[in-house]
C-alpha cells in the first residue's frame, strides 16, 4: 500500500487545498486482482441492501466498500416475520437470507455496480458446499463484483450458515471450494459461536482466503411477556449493534494477531471512536452496519471521524494506526 499525503481539493470537503491522510486499503494485496479501498469504511451486509436504496440518503461513491445482502443460488423468501426486535443497545433480526437469488442479482444489480467507483462485494451463502462454489463460479467474472464475501455465520437458516463456520474442517471445505472455483478476492466472514475462532480463521486462510470478516451476529432471543411466547417465530434470532462490540473486538484482536491476511471488524461500530477501536486492535477496515438503520449517514460520518482524529493526532495514513493498540504498541 502506498503511505504518505495525499492532496484534495476544496471540492472533496477537506476545507482549503492542503494535505489529508492517506486512507488506503487493499484487502486482497496477495490476489492479482487487488481489492483497493480508498478508505476503511464499508457498510455490512444485510444492512444497505444493494446500494441503491440508501443512494438518496448518502453519497455512497465516497464509501470504502458497499457489502451486498445474503445471496443464495436460488431465491428464499426469508422467515416469516416480525423478522426485527429491539433490544437494549442493539437489534435481534431473523430475516432467514431474504434475496431474489444470484441470476438476479447478476442481471439486475451488477450491471448498475459496474458503473460504480465505490467496490461492490457480493455475500455469498449456501446450504451445501457444493453450493458455494456454485455461487463463487456464477460470479467470478461478471463486471461490477469486486469481490466475495463468503457467509458461515448465518444464525438465521435451518441448513448452511452458521453450521460451516463452528469447526476448522467445514469452514476450511468452503474456503476451498470457493477458492477453487473463482480469481475474486475472498473475505470469509466468521461467527462467534465458533469453538476456537482462531483455528477457524487459520483454517480458511490457509484454504486461500485473502481477508476475513469478523463478527456476524450473536445468538439472542426476546420474550413477549403479554403473549407468553418469544418475540420472533422461530425463537432465536441474531443480536447486532453496540451490545456486540466488546465481542466482536475481542475477536479481532485475537485473529489479527494470528493471521497474516487483513482483517474487517464489525459489529455495533457507530462512530469514529468505535472504528478506531477496531482498526488499534489490529482490523484494516471496518463495516457500518445496524447504525445505518438509525442514521443513514452513520457511515460517512464515521469517516469524516477518523479523518479529524488522524489529523489532530498527526497520521500520515491508515497503515501507522492498524494495530498499533495491541501488546507493546503505542501512539
Amino acid at each position: 500500500m502506498d503511505v504518505g499525503y495525499v492532496w484534495v481539493s476544496l471540492s472533496d470537503g477537506f476545507g482549503e487545498e492542503g494535505l489529508t491522510p492517506d486512507l488506503q486499503v487493499d484487502l486482497a494485496p496477495r490476489n492479482p486482482r487487488e481489492l483497493r479501498l480508498c478508505n476503511p469504511v464499508m457498510v455490512a451486509s444485510g444492512c444497505f441492501g444493494y446500494g441503491l436504496e440508501y443512494a438518496a440518503f448518502l453519497d455512497i461513491q465516497r464509501l470504502g466498500a458497499i457489502v451486498c445482502k445474503g445471496t443464495t443460488l436460488r431465491p428464499r423468501a426469508g422467515n416469516p416475520p416480525p423478522r426485527l426486535v429491539e433490544t437494549p443497545a442493539g437489534l435481534l433480526n431473523s430475516i432467514g437470507l431474504q434475496n431474489p437469488g444470484v441470476e438476479a442479482v447478476i442481471a439486475e444489480y451488477a450491471p448498475i455496480w459496474a458503473g460504480w467507483e465505490v467496490p461492490v462485494l457480493v455475500n455469498i451463502a449456501g446450504e451445501t458446499v457444493e453450493e458455494y462454489g456454485e455461487l463463487a463460479r456464477r460470479l467470478d467474472e461478471v463486471p461490477g463484483v469486486a469481490g466475495l464475501e463468503v457467509n458461515i455465520s448465518c444464525p438465521n437458516v435451518e441448513a448452511g450458515g452458521i453450521a460451516f463456520g463452528r469447526e476448522p474442517r467445514m469452514a476450511a471445505a468452503v474456503a476451498r471450494a470457493v477458492r477453487r472455483a473463482t480469481t475474486l478476492p475472498v473475505l470469509v466472514k466468521l461467527t462467534p459461536q465458533a469453538g476456537d475462532i482462531v483455528a477457524v480463521a487459520r483454517a480458511v486462510v490457509e484454504e486461500g482466503a485473502d481477508a476475513l470478516t469478523l463478527i456476524n451476529t450473536v445468538r439472542g432471543m426476546v420474550m413477549d411477556v403479554e403473549a407468553g411466547r418469544p418475540a420472533l417465530p422461530r425463537g432465536i434470532g441474531g443480536l447486532s449493534g453496540p451490545a456486540i462490540r466488546p465481542i466482536a473486538l475481542a475477536m479481532v484482536y485475537e485473529v489479527a494477531g494470528a493471521v497474516d491476511v487483513p482483517v474487517v471488524g464489525v459489529g455495533g461500530i457507530a462512530t469514529a471512536s468505535d472504528a478506531l477501536e477496531f482498526l488499534l486492535a489490529g482490523a484494516s477496515a471496518v463495516q457500518v452496519g445496524t447504525a445505518c438503520f438509525v442514521d443513514p449517514q452513520a457511515p460517512l460520518r464515521v469517516l469524516d471521524g477518523l479523518v479529524d482524529w488522524m489529523e489532530r493526532k498527526g497520521f500520515s495514513c491508515l497503515a501507522e494506526i492498524i494495530g498499533s493498540g495491541r501488546k507493546g504498541g503505542s501512539l
